[in-house]
């Protein structure tokens, strides 16, 4: 019975921690929003002890901010914190471009075996350049989130899968508000997905990276667009402009 009790709380403490990104990622629990463990427990009906912990584990994550008396925030991120997040996802990758494409024996066995597990990945590749071009960011997030999980996990590290997932879903976090309110914006998602994948699929260092290349570069001129843009967006400092 003590093992069954344990599984079920962690269940639980895993629901409401996907539930509360889930809230986040669509922009109904915004940047900024103070919430307590009690009022949590309550909205879902739930008792205190697996929702504290599905707070921390967003705390971990970098999502929420924790403070001893007003209980947790959903934390902010900048422009500049947007740009960090590009350039550490490009260091990563980097260095999983030529590990995986460096032209030795062993490095065109793992590049053979990553295309024969493709096949699921190419569906989300589909299914989130569909989404970006009709301009329909719940269904993106989604598959986007799915897709780079999937392919991170072709590289056979947990660690670098945990990183890059981490950085996506903070980079979405960042970007929805804006996003959501900035039609211009929505109408240029990245829809490169499907490129990605016939790169690997081919085998082709230089079409990977410079389908890597287009994400990054595309995420990069959006944060200039942000930090020089217009009312609604953040100043060069990473903060909100006054109205």
């Amino acid at each position: 019975m003590r093992a069954s009790g344990t599984v079920t709380r962690s269940t639980l403490r895993q629901q409401i921690a996907d539930a509360l990104r889930d809230e986040v990622l669509a922009g109904r629990l915004q940047q900024g929003r103070e919430f307590t463990v009690k009022q949590i427990a309550e909205q879902y009906g739930v008792s205190a002890t697996p929702v504290r912990e599905a707070l921390f584990d967003l705390f971990a994550q970098g999502l929420l901010e924790s403070d001893q008396h007003r209980g947790f925030r959903v934390h902010e991120f900048t422009v500049d914190d947007y740009r960090a997040m590009v350039e550490a996802r490009t260091l990563v990758m980097d260095g999983v471009i030529r590990g995986i494409f460096s032209g030795t024996a062993d490095s065109r066995a793992r590049a053979a075996k990553y295309r024969e597990s493709l096949v699921a990945v190419r569906r989300r590749a589909d299914e989130a350049a569909r989404a970006a071009r009709c301009g329909d960011l719940d269904i993106l997030i989604g598959y986007d989130l799915r897709f780079w999980r999937e392919l991170g996990a072709l590289v056979g590290n947990p660690y670098i899968t945990d990183f890059l997932h981490r950085l996506r879903v903070q980079s979405w976090v960042f970007a929805v508000p804006y996003l959501r309110r900035d039609a211009k914006a929505r109408d240029s998602l990245w829809d490169g997905h499907p490129a990605l994948v016939a790169a690997i699929t081919l085998g082709e260092h230089d079409a990977v990276r410079a389908a890597i290349d287009d994400f990054n570069s595309h995420a990069l001129k959006w944060a200039d667009r942000l930090a020089a843009g217009d009312p609604e967006h953040p100043g060069r400092d990473g903060k909100p402009k006054a109205q």
